[in-house]
Formats: structure tokens, C-alpha cells, sequence
């Protein structure tokens, strides 16, 4: 009804058990969806023959388009190449969404199908060089947050312009790479950030878990340089004296932010001129100072390029701490001065302290 005939409508209709997945597809074909998109089974994990007889019984039962639908990162069962190229024999059958990411399968599949039916590309960070191997299209989780780009994207690589599709999408990969990896909860919030007010995403998905605090801070910034979002200033009372500050948060931090609360420290270390001096700064990811955080880190000052706090590679301390100096770093025997000690005793300060 929404949509009333401008655009073609293709409905969701996977689940893990035949017949009902059947049965939904049959309820699409009657509201009047004009192809089904169906995910392979999922949770039981069936053999080829499952799977086949699952995508047979559906196509047979209904007359409406089909697509297949590979995510092996969700569904815990991949849909081999091999499966597709039998499917494609089936009328009903129009095309595949891969969104493996895995570029060897979708090579694979056009290999085999790509006169048959229409592959298409299913994972964001992908898309350039999927459309350019001869994927037909592309359905993404990101289009609803940057479709216009997507379009312009498919337009250069089907005119052959490819460094423009590249540099274009070099510029919307980091928003991919997030959306790519947190779904609805990035996608969701990303849209709320443009005032396109889709409300939170359902439990249990949240922000904090599937899409942390900092990358939703990095999600803004990117959304900003590409001019889908704008700063505004924030005002914080803070002991109940006004602060003017430009956060340029977006339906991140409401517009006045009561009861703002950090903790500040400040300690001496060492003697002469082996003397160092920290301040120290803490408060909770979804405030200001997580904000601050994540643009320290998205982007750093040259010469007080921050540094994660870690006891060894790949292990960071927690709560997650950055260290920034306040110092001009200017050569790597500053840098090794600074940043080595410090990351190390910063690190086992924190792990003492919050132990």
C-alpha cells in the first residue's frame, strides 16, 4: 500500500522449517509482494539435499520469484555453489543474494549461473569490486542509510568509470564496515542520526553490544563528512551553571544534558627530570566523554596521536583507556619514550585500581 505500484517489493520470506516458509511466501504472493527473498534454512543445519528440496517445495508451491539468500555469518550454514547452480534450473528462480563477503563464491556463481539468473551482492564492503566481476545488483543494509551513493556507485562501474566507483567507495567504507557488522542496530541508528526517526532496534540486539559506543561515534563522524548530518551545539548544566559546547551530536545526546557527571584526577610520577605529570579524565561511554573518545581516535591531532592502554598485543585493559599526550611528539625516540612506559604503566594503574 506504502509503495503503490512505484517500487518493486520483494518480501523476506525465510525461515528455518519448509513448510512454514512455504506458507509465508504464499501470504506474500497475496498481498501482492512482487518476489520472495529467502534465507536457507537456518538452526538445523540440513544437508544439500535439505537445503534443495527446501528451495524446490517452496518454488513449486508458489508461483511468485524467488531469490536465494547466502549469509553463512548468520544462518550457520553456507549455500554452496554448487547447490546454486542446480537451484537456477528451477523457472522460479531469478537470482542469489550472496552477503558471504567472499568474493570466490560469487565468482564461482556467475562462472556457472550468470545467464540464468541475476547474482547479487549482499555485503557492503564488497560492492565495487562484486558489480565490476558482473554481479547484476546489490541489496544492502546501507542503502537505506546512503542508497543515492550506492546508485551513483552502480552507475560509474556499469559506464566503466571504475577509480571513481573505487574512490566513492572509499569514502562510505567505514560506514559499510559498521552497518556490514551490526546490521539493523547501525542501520537504526544511523537513520535516527539523520532524523529519519525509525525508533531503537529490538531487544536483544542494542547499542553497546552489537554496535559499541565508539563505533557509533565513528558512524556519526563519517555520516557528517559526507554531509548526511550536520552539528549542532549541546548544552550541558553542569552544577547548575549553562555550558555551551559543540559536541555536534545528533540524536546522540539529547539537547540538554542534566546531572553531567566526570571524574577528573591529576597525579605527579617520577622525579627531576624524570618527572611526569597525568590528568586523568573518566566518564561513561554514552556521554560526552565517549564522544570525545572515539574522535580522538577517529581523528588524531598530529604529534598527540592517542594510544590504547594494553598489557600485551592485542589485549587491552578494561575499562578501555587512551592515553593522549599532551606533549609534541616530533621523532620515534620521542614517540618510544612517551608511548612505552606509559602504555604499560597506565595499563597495570588501571588494572590495579579497578581491582
Amino acid at each position: 500500500d506504502e509503495v503503490n505500484g512505484r517500487v518493486k517489493v520483494i518480501a523476506g520470506t525465510g525461515a528455518s522449517g519448509t513448510d512454514q516458509a512455504v506458507e509465508m511466501t504464499k501470504y506474500a504472493k497475496d498481498v501482492g509482494a512482487d518476489a520472495a527473498l529467502i534465507v536457507t534454512p537456518f538452526y538445523l543445519k540440513p544437508a544439500d539435499r535439505g537445503i534443495y528440496e527446501h528451495y524446490y517445495t517452496i518454488a513449486s508451491e508458489v508461483d511468485l520469484p524467488i531469490i536465494l539468500y547466502n549469509i553463512p555469518q548468520c544462518t550457520g550454514l553456507p549455500l554452496p555453489w554448487q547447490m546454486v547452480e542446480d537451484l537456477a534450473q528451477i523457472p522460479n528462480i531469478v537470482g542469489v543474494k550472496d552477503s558471504s563477503g567472499q568474493l570466490s563464491f560469487i565468482l564461482a556463481v556467475l562462472e556457472k549461473v550468470r545467464d540464468k539468473i541475476n547474482v547479487l551482492c549482499g555485503h557492503d564492503e564488497v560492492v565495487v569490486a562484486a558489480l565490476a566481476a558482473g554481479c547484476s545488483g546489490a541489496i544492502l543494509a546501507s542503502a537505506n542509510v546512503i542508497g543515492d551513493i550506492w546508485v551513483q556507485i552502480y552507475d560509474y562501474v556499469k559506464n566503466g568509470e571504475l577509480q571513481k566507483a573505487r574512490e566513492l567507495q572509499y569514502k562510505v567504507q567505514k560506514i559499510a564496515r559498521i552497518i556490514a557488522g551490526s546490521g539493523a542496530v547501525g542501520t537504526k541508528e544511523a537513520l535516527n542520526m539523520m532524523k529519519i526517526k525509525v525508533g531503537p532496534v529490538r531487544k536483544p540486539l542494542s547499542v553497546g553490544g552489537e554496535l559499541t559506543y565508539e563505533a557509533r561515534e565513528e558512524l556519526r563522524l563519517d555520516l557528517e563528512k559526507i554531509g548526511k548530518i550536520t552539528p549542532k551545539p549541546v548544552t550541558f548544566e553542569v552544577a547548575e551553571k549553562p555550558m555551551e559546547e559543540r559536541f555536534m551530536a545528533i540524536n546522540v545526546t539529547p539537547e540538554t544534558i542534566k546531572d553531567f557527571k566526570l571524574r577528573v584526577g591529576e597525579a605527579l610520577a617520577g622525579q627531576g627530570a624524570e618527572v611526569a605529570h597525568i590528568d586523568l579524565l573518566i566518564g561513561k561511554k554514552d556521554g560526552p566523554l565517549g564522544e570525545a573518545f572515539a574522535k580522538a581516535k577517529a581523528t588524531p591531532t598530529s604529534g598527540h596521536e592517542p594510544l590504547l592502554a594494553i598489557l600485551e598485543p592485542n589485549l587491552s585493559v578494561k575499562p578501555v583507556t587512551l592515553i593522549v599526550p599532551t606533549v609534541t611528539i616530533t621523532s620515534m625516540r620521542q614517540a618510544s619514550m612517551v608511548y612505552g612506559p606509559a602504555q604499560t604503566a597506565v595499563a597495570k594503574a588501571v588494572i590495579d585500581s579497578v581491582a
